[in-house]
């Protein structure tokens, strides 16, 4: 009998899990431990800010999975030893055969002076609930979308928000009233998709009067002030700010032998092992280089895929199967421009010398399409 445990419940998570319990004899244990006991479908939150979704239609309890034969634990991971192959909660020591670390990356405001005193984040459910509350009573001002730092997960996210948030304030015709901004350390969108799409989304906003303000680092948020200040010696009014914060390792792998020099677990880009034997790692928490050396983006997409390599490799594994299934590096995303039409960007990532992405324009059909991906993954998953 195998003990196969699985840190976060996470689309990698959840996919890993999913799949093993499919492909494996009842005697083989699959576990999923997180401390939350509910799954949100962050490609939504969007949504949210829009009012086309509220939190408790995107939102699914990971008790379901039991429902599937899967066991939940829904405890803290405080301690990962990957030589004795054991998981430490708050009160128990969990022994595994093989494991799957699909612990996200960690959102960390507080590294940015004055991000939690004056930011929506908008990458929690909350702080868009807050923002879409915020615009109620809004009338107009600067209004700033801040990428804190690099890097950070979902890289179409903050031109999603800067697109829609042009979109609603012509909705409420006070989009003259609006000077809206885009703050990042990036070059160029979305830049590891390479110049043709980073400069196709940037040509996108500036249609819209969106201005966009490359490789500006944020060092503080003054709130009194209302005002950003950059590494650079600049700094930037501003009356509302719809922020993705800092973000960094979960503190658990940073602590553990996983942790590579930069907190992240670094792995074999094709098969997602680690330097542990049966030790796996998949998600927004690992580090994969690209040909140019570049980092592959943190992603769910690449977390759905990763997750189907790791969990059919296990199975082949314990069934003593030859051949292993690798990962291709293959990803998409979908970029919502307001006014019911979206964005569809799809790629090679593993390509050499360079990421092979195409981006197709905004279209009503992209912005269906993702409202089917979220659909049918909720419903197939859960």
């Amino acid at each position: 009998m195998a003990n196969i445990v699985i840190l976060g419940g996470g689309v990698g998570g959840i996919v890993a899990a999913t799949r093993l319990r499919k492909k494996l004899p009842d005697e083989h244990d699959v576990i999923v431990i997180d401390r939350d006991n509910v799954h949100t479908f962050s490609p939504a939150f969007p949504w949210v800010l829009t009012g086309e979704r509220d939190g408790d239609e995107i939102s699914r309890g990971l008790g379901i999975l039991a429902k599937k034969g899967i066991t939940v634990i829904n405890r803290e991971v405080i301690g990962i030893d990957p030589q004795k192959m054991t998981v430490t909660t708050g009160d128990m020591e969990i022994p595994c055969d093989y494991l799957i670390v699909s612990l996200g990356a960690s959102l960390a405001p507080d590294a940015l002076p004055g991000f939690k005193d004056s930011t929506h984040n908008v990458y929690t459910l909350d702080g868009v609930k807050g923002l879409k509350h915020c615009l109620e009573d809004f009338r107009g001002g600067d209004t700033i979308i801040l990428v804190s730092s690099l890097p950070y997960k979902c890289p179409a996210a903050p031109y999603e928000y800067a697109l829609l948030l042009d979109a609603l304030f012509s909705k409420k015709k006070i989009r003259d009233k609006v000077n809206l901004k885009i703050f990042t350390p990036e070059a160029l969108p979305m830049p590891v998709a390479g110049p043709i799409v980073g400069n196709m989304v940037k040509s996108m906003l500036g249609k819209r009067g969106i201005s966009f303000n490359p490789q500006m680092k944020a060092l503080s948020i003054d709130t009194k002030q209302g005002k950003i200040f950059f590494e650079n010696g600049d700094s930037v009014h501003f009356d509302l700010i719809a922020g993705i914060p800092p973000h960094k390792a979960p503190e658990v792998i940073i602590r553990s032998p996983l942790a590579s020099e930069t907190g992240w677990i670094k792995v074999d880009r094709n098969y997602l092992s680690t330097h542990f034997k049966n030790v796996f790692a998949i998600g927004d928490c690992t580090s994969i280089a690209l040909p140019n050396g570049k980092p592959l983006p943190k992603a769910g997409v690449f977390a759905h895929f990763e997750a189907d390599i790791v969990a059919d490799n296990i199975v082949s594994d314990i069934k003593g199967e030859k051949g292993k299934k690798a990962f291709d590096g293959r990803g998409y995303c979908f970029l919502e421009t307001g006014f019911g039409k979206a964005g569809f960007a799809s790629g090679r990532f593993f390509a050499e010398p360079d990421p092979v992405v195409n981006m197709r324009m905004p279209a009503r059909v992209w912005h269906w399409g993702k409202i089917l991906f979220e659909k049918w993954w909720l419903k197939h998953w859960f």
